[in-house]
């Protein structure tokens, strides 16, 4: 084989293996722990952006409680920024990216429910379903 063909079958190589890596679904699961992607957005995620998103509605929540809660479920979704990222579980840089805007959005509703800005919270929760959103479109398979 001479030195252009051992090229070509090279580039071809790496071609094939990168088009298999981009092709290769989001790990479902941390590598050491066994709770799935599926799992982390039903059971916290899902729940966290409803309850969030249902409490800041109108002018907010109605007493010290509710905000409370509200204050939770954005720390929740805070926190669930760091589980993306956690035990191998990030496969790119649309997760990473995705994440880190979860975690910057979730930061600011946590403040902005603070100071009992019911706008301002949902403004940051908006931000967060955008987060949520972006990396969806790439990982998000429908079933």
């Amino acid at each position: 084989m001479n030195r252009r063909s051992q090229l070509f079958v090279s580039v071809l190589a790496i071609f094939g293996a990168l088009c298999f890596v981009s092709a290769t679904p989001a790990q479902v699961k941390g590598k050491s722990r066994p709770l799935t992607t599926k799992q982390l957005m039903s059971g916290l995620i899902k729940p966290q952006f409803t309850a969030a998103g249902e409490a800041v509605k109108g002018s907010g929540p109605a007493d010290d409680k509710a905000w409370d809660a509200a204050a939770t479920s954005a720390a929740l979704l805070n926190e669930a920024a760091h589980l993306m990222m956690d035990d191998g579980r990030c496969p790119d840089a649309t997760w990473a990216d995705a994440a880190k805007a979860l975690n910057a959005a979730s930061k600011t509703a946590i403040e902005r429910i603070a100071a009992k800005d019911a706008a301002g919270a949902r403004e940051a929760l908006g931000a967060v379903g955008k987060a949520c959103g972006a990396c969806h479109a790439v990982h998000h398979k429908k079933k």
